[in-house]
């Protein structure tokens, strides 16, 4: 498989491979959105084929339930099981807490709900995406579709209050249309550069109405699988997971 892919595309799948070891039969698991994401999938695809596994995916987005359905996997929602034993995922960024930007795929509040219904978080991904301090990827932030233009100002004005100083806010575009969420919301797209405090943006963001879920994952994840264009991986894990309480992979 790997022979036809990109260098970029064989260090993603590189980290979906090795992530995709982590799931047991009998598994709970959430299956996260985006092109990372998207072979984990397929690797997970391949096990129930090959190996028989039994999983049960709650998928992040509807196109990551498509192709979970396409390669084999049941497919439940959270209102079928309200619990996750794992949930594995890609990034937009992380930092060396393990804190993250997500919802380039737009499907941020799908994955952060599915997120925190899981014992565990596994994020899978290349070396681009990891910084010092999250930032140069722009922040998602999930909109109602009412009101969007004053969530806009006060978005705005909370920035700037925050010295985080004028910072262009774009809403996501579809072509020539707007972006809508899987729940019928826009996104509002932060380039920000550099956030200094991102847990302190996290809850401030999220204060503002009409803001649904913004894209930064803090102390969620405890680990990174991170893949190379060689094919190898290396992993982070954040201090709680080294002291044992996350470690039982």
């Amino acid at each position: 498989m790997t022979e036809h892919l990109t260098p970029g595309d064989r260090a993603k799948f590189a980290a979906a491979k090795r992530a995709s070891a982590l799931v047991e039969t009998g598994m709970r698991v959430g299956l996260g959105t985006g092109s990372t994401a998207a072979f984990l999938v397929r690797c997970l695809g391949d096990r129930v084929r090959e190996e028989g596994l039994s999983i049960q995916g709650v998928p992040t987005s509807s196109r990551t339930a498509h192709l979970a359905r396409e390669v084999g996997i049941e497919v439940f929602t959270l209102e079928d099981l309200p619990q996750l034993d794992l949930t594995i995922d890609g990034a937009d960024e992380f930092d060396p807490d393990l804190n993250l930007i997500k919802g380039g795929g737009g499907a941020l509040l799908q994955e952060k709900i599915v997120a925190m219904a899981s014992n565990k978080m596994v994020v899978i991904t290349d070396d681009s995406k990891k910084v010092d301090t999250l930032g140069a990827f722009a922040l998602p932030v999930e909109v109602l579709k009412f009101g969007w233009q004053t969530s806009h100002e006060l978005i705005k004005n909370r920035l700037e209050a925050l010295g985080l100083g004028d910072k262009p806010i774009a809403r996501r575009m579809s072509g020539e249309t707007p972006y809508f969420t899987d729940e019928g919301n826009y996104i509002l797209d932060l380039q920000l550069g550099h956030i200094a405090d991102a847990p302190q943006l996290a809850l401030r963001l999220n204060q503002i109405p009409g803001v649904v879920e913004n894209g930064l994952f803090i102390a969620i994840c405890e680990r990174v699988i991170i893949g190379y264009q060689d094919g190898t991986t290396s992993e982070q894990c954040r201090p709680v997971c080294r002291a044992g309480t996350g470690a039982a992979f």
